[in-house]
């Protein structure tokens, strides 16, 4: 589990094809405290490590993942928001994550607005998920409100200090993201749908 507050930002330095699995190794100041097993949670995608190497470790994105993701966009460079899994008894300081991206979204309008920005996603509607205005999304693992709420499309606001310690500083029109809808609105959808 997660909470969505982005503990750090880590900097993709080789990705390996292995059959349908991509290993993805990842340079970040918290390694020298991970172990092999943890889960850490990469644009809001729950990897588990596999292996570490100083400052370096590595995880393995399987096919399902690859699908479901924007990790196909992934680059050597590429800047990804990290977070650790919640330690129990922590404050929840953004919402419950599970680190299981339902689908992306693409990035269609960027507004400055006087020290802090509305960004704007659309999303595939036939895979049936749904925002609620001021209900939570995560965008590629950042904990959010939603506003502006439509049928496949939604925007949100960003402060300062969430676009200056996240990769949301490096969206431009037509970015792919990865988003979790908030896990308590798929469980209402589910069982309104089986009635």
């Amino acid at each position: 589990m997660f909470t969505g507050i982005i503990e750090e930002l880590g900097t993709v330095v080789s990705l390996q094809k292995t059959n349908e699995n991509l290993d993805i190794t990842v340079r970040a100041n918290f390694t020298s405290e991970l172990k092999i097993d943890q889960s850490i949670a990469h644009n809001g995608v729950c990897l588990t490590v596999v292996s570490i190497t100083e400052d370096m470790y590595t995880v393995t994105a399987i096919k399902e993942t690859l699908d479901k993701t924007n990790f196909a966009t992934l680059k050597e460079g590429t800047v990804v928001n990290l977070e650790r899994g919640m330690k129990l008894g922590d404050r929840l300081d953004g919402h419950i994550v599970q680190g299981h991206v339902d689908q992306t979204a693409i990035c269609t309008a960027i507004e400055e607005a006087n020290g802090s920005w509305y960004f704007t996603f659309n999303y595939d509607p036939s895979l049936h998920n749904i925002t609620i205005e001021k209900g939570s999304i995560t965008v590629n693992g950042v904990s959010l409100t939603v506003v502006n709420s439509k049928q496949n499309e939604f925007s949100v606001a960003i402060i300062p200090f969430t676009y200056e310690h996240t990769n949301f500083n490096t969206f431009t029109i037509g970015t792919v993201i990865n988003l979790e809808f908030d896990v308590i609105g798929k469980y209402v959808k589910r069982i309104t749908e089986l009635k």
